[in-house]
């Protein structure tokens, strides 16, 4: 097997890893700007694909398959985001002779469509979010959709049928902002998906958003794990995830569990993929959408279930049999946390913030995951893509050394350059609510809104300017110490100074 990976950044780098690990060769692909990432640095092979737009590069199914005829890979890994939940870019690896590392172009069509995957959990017996089962289009009117609307009950969800990630969504609190919300969702849904069809879906209250990850073979087995509790969003974007979810009871994890392995049936799944659910107050969960793909959350899970997915999503390609128990996968072995670090200005509304990253230092020290990340010093994080940095994962044996340890990490963390969101994350976890296991999916939106604007705790610039000062003149005096030594010796001075390299190193 060698595995061309379909993209590029953090999870470009983690799929790499996993191939050098089981002696498999990798091929990279990159557009202008990432001509030196990180990705490209680690990859065997790599190729140019085009331009900085993800339209004339990563989103090129054509350019893709034409490297992998070149490199004389057989395997491609989609990764997450771009082309991972293309049924067309599944189904051209097939037609290439290729293996997709992931479902089937069939599999992937019926849960990539919302409204397919709410009808294939009905048909499963697993209950879905109160709404509309059919896709609506633009030849839907506002009258019928308004008179749907009304049988299911505000406030109501408006969202995509296609893609994810919070785009495409409209919250709708009355039937006065029906109409500008439909078209609203269709416009952002047919510009981000190429699909404007929507569907409407019944707001719970306060609900939580709760998810199973899967592993399937190709024999017809599917292994659940641990769910991971998703419910703190901004926007309806996760920013943080745990596993596992403290309201979470034994008999809820297996009904959920089975649940997942039901729907992931009824399509013969394989390969990696995620069930959502929403669980409301009283224990009652709901289907609301499934990956067919990785997840960014994936590290929390292999911390707390010791199972490698990348290396499982390998070898399932290659054909093997699963032989994890699946008993096992879903006892939680201590607690993880994961914070998604962005190059974001939480103090400007979390506005992106690209450019050159001067300088990072990565915490480490027990329970520290490191390093989920895909940016290096000495390079730019582009505005073309996803501002994601890196992703910071901690374990403990229970959800306080956890939270303590993932603390202590955020606070170790440092990045020179660019803003990032580290601040926000040392804000939440001293949040009481947070700390306590009391949020829900509008807890953070809430808690922001509240905060109206108020800065976040950070190092000061200047205090930072001078705190970067005074540990150069520290390090420059202790070299000049240290040659006045060398010189009263006698020694031949080798190695490097704060300047540039010293005379005498071979």
């Amino acid at each position: 097997m060698k595995v061309l990976i379909a993209n590029r950044g953090e999870i470009a780098v983690r799929v790499i890893r996993a191939c050098r690990e089981l002696g498999i060769p990798t091929v990279a692909v990159y557009s202008e700007c990432d001509r030196a990432g990180l990705h490209v640095r680690y990859a065997d092979e790599a190729y140019a694909i085009g331009p900085n737009a993800p339209s004339e590069s990563y989103l090129r199914i054509d350019k893709l398959i034409d490297v992998a005829r070149r490199s004389g890979a057989d395997a491609v890994h989609p990764g997450y985001g771009f082309l991972a939940e293309n049924d067309e870019f599944a189904a051209a690896c097939r037609d290439a002779g290729l293996t997709f590392i992931g479902p089937s172009p069939e599999a992937m069509a019926r849960m990539g469509s919302k409204t397919a995957a709410r009808r294939v959990a009905i048909d499963a017996g697993v209950p879905v979010v109160p709404g509309t089962v059919e896709p609506l289009g633009p030849s839907v009117g506002e009258a019928e959709i308004a008179r749907l609307a009304d049988g299911i009950g505000y406030p109501i969800f408006v969202k995509a049928v296609a893609g994810g990630g919070g785009k495409g969504m409209r919250l709708v609190a009355s039937p006065e902002d029906l109409a500008s919300a439909i078209r609203a969702a269709r416009s952002e849904a047919g510009s981000s998906f190429g699909d404007p069809h929507v569907y409407i879906e019944r707001q719970l209250a306060f609900p939580r958003h709760i998810e199973i990850q899967l592993l399937a073979d190709r024999f017809g087995t599917v292994v659940p794990f641990v769910e991971r509790e998703c419910s703190i969003q901004r926007r309806h974007q996760k920013v943080l995830e745990e596993s596992p979810s403290v309201a979470v009871t034994p008999g809820i994890r297996a009904a959920l569990a089975s649940a997942a392995c039901a729907v992931a049936r009824a399509v013969g799944y394989t390969n990696a993929g995620t069930i959502e659910f929403l669980l409301d107050r009283d224990g009652r969960f709901y289907f609301l959408e499934m990956n067919t793909r990785l997840q960014v959350e994936h590290p929390i899970t292999e911390l707390v279930s010791g199972v490698d997915l990348v290396h499982w999503q390998l070898k399932i390609a290659r054909g093997e049999r699963l032989t994890l128990d699946p008993e096992a996968t879903v006892r939680p072995r201590g607690h993880a946390i994961e914070c998604r670090i962005y190059a974001e200005d939480p103090d400007n509304n979390f506005m992106p913030s690209p450019g050159l990253m001067l300088g990072r230092r990565v915490p480490g020290g027990p329970g520290i995951r490191r390093d989920d990340g895909g940016a290096t010093p000495g390079l730019d994080v582009p505005i073309y893509y996803d501002p994601l940095v890196a992703k910071l994962s901690a374990w403990g044996e229970d959800r306080d050394q956890a939270i303590m340890r993932m603390s202590r990490a955020l606070g170790e963390y440092e990045v020179r350059g660019i803003k990032t969101s580290i601040p926000f994350f040392r804000w939440l976890l001293d949040d009481d609510d947070f700390r306590n296991g009391r949020f829900d999916t509008t807890f953070l939106d809430r808690e922001l809104a509240r905060r109206n604007g108020e800065p976040f705790v950070a190092v000061p610039e200047a205090a930072e300017r001078v705190a970067l000062l005074a540990a150069a003149i520290h390090a420059y005096e202790g070299a000049a110490r240290a040659g006045e030594a060398r010189r009263s010796r006698g020694a031949t001075p080798r190695g490097w100074t704060l300047t540039g390299r010293m005379d005498g190193l071979r």
